[in-house]
């Protein structure tokens, strides 16, 4: 006869109920769907307490509690004001939080205006909401606009767009550092189309990029920056921001996307008379755009073939520096540290 020794741990082990693992609510995500409501959405096995506060690293006692014990993973909340909502969500059984914020800022007459908060990040953290803001144009903002943006405290602007587009377009956003580096549209007109222009992305807004960095490094936030559509440029330069940060490459290309869906080409850019700017060829490229009603509407970021075009871009730096970290260390000068600093700072 076989005797089976059963450790005391082990018995206690099989006996044990099988408990949960203690994790926050999952999949939030604020919406807006209506003038004045947004509506907060999470996954969750547990009742959750849903809190509104004021500012995005708001401890619980510093925000106001909406909700108790909430239990069909929704909450319409009522809004009032400029000033902008940030939700906590807190497993009611475990008291784990979540963070969650609502990602397109509603103006009137912006265009893609967004916050990069939420994603997921390096070491199971998230990209903290209300530091970094990725745009379009702003040249004819309201002034409710203007109010609801000066809300959010930015620090600095970094202008992406080229020296034509900054003198046919200036940002009505005023009393906020601004950075622009010189260049003329002609450097996006490259042979190749979009695979020719993405290709020269890295290279040509590593200037930016090096600014942008530095400025985040020295906690000089919220910052924003911007080009006219608040997708190419921008699009390219919140891809190698979120890639520092430990965003997955699938989170990063479906952030992309979003300006297919956020979007206002009719904000970005005053109307333009080409006849009262003769022979200038950036006005009459964007005039062509504005009096074609099918460049009204956002199209696509990708190829027939459904290729993304950023991913020319992430090729592009595969080619010539080998990784996207190497990028960072070799093309913009970013050290081990740096990447460990912007991480501390911007997730959490």
């Amino acid at each position: 006869m076989i005797r089976k020794t059963v450790t005391f741990t082990a018995l206690a082990l099989m006996l044990a109920p099988v408990c949960a693992i203690a994790r926050a609510p999952a999949d939030a995500t604020v919406e807006r769907t209506g003038e004045a409501q947004l509506t907060i959405r999470w996954i969750s096995s547990d009742p959750v307490d849903v809190f509104v506060a004021e500012t995005p690293d708001a401890g619980l006692k510093a925000a106001q509690l909406v909700s108790s014990r909430d239990e069909d993973g929704k909450h319409i909340l009522n809004t009032t004001g400029v000033a902008r909502e940030y939700i906590i969500l807190r497993d009611a059984r475990t008291g784990e939080t979540t963070r969650a914020a609502e990602r397109l800022i509603p103006l009137e007459a912006g265009s893609n205006f967004r916050d990069l908060g939420g994603y997921a990040a390096a070491g199971g953290k998230h990209v903290r909401w209300g530091m970094i803001y990725r745009s379009g144009g702003t040249p004819l903002l309201t002034p409710a606009d203007t109010a609801r943006i000066h809300a959010l405290g930015l620090v600095n602007m970094v202008d992406l767009r080229s020296d034509e587009e900054r003198v046919l377009a200036p940002s009505r956003i005023d009393g906020v550092a601004y950075t622009a580096v010189g260049y003329s549209m002609a450097k996006l007109n490259v042979a190749g189309g979009m695979e020719g222009t993405y290709r020269g992305l890295p290279t040509m807004l590593a200037p930016q990029l090096k600014q942008i960095f530095a400025k985040l490094l020295r906690s000089e936030q919220p910052l924003a920056y911007n080009c006219s559509a608040g997708q190419d440029r921008t699009g390219f330069v919140s891809a190698v921001i979120l890639s520092a940060l430990g965003t997955p490459r699938d989170t990063i290309i479906g952030d992309y996307h979003l300006s297919t869906k956020y979007r206002r080409p009719e904000f970005e850019m005053p109307h333009l008379d080409v006849a009262a700017h003769p022979g200038d060829p950036v006005v009459a490229m964007f005039a062509q755009f504005q009096d074609n009603p099918a460049a009204r509407q956002p199209r696509p970021l990708k190829t027939a073939e459904g290729k993304a075009y950023l991913d020319f871009a992430f090729s592009e730096i595969d080619a010539k520096w080998g990784s996207v970290d190497a990028y960072l260390h070799n093309g913009l000068g970013l050290t081990a540290k740096d990447i460990a600093t912007l991480r501390a700072i911007y997730t959490k």
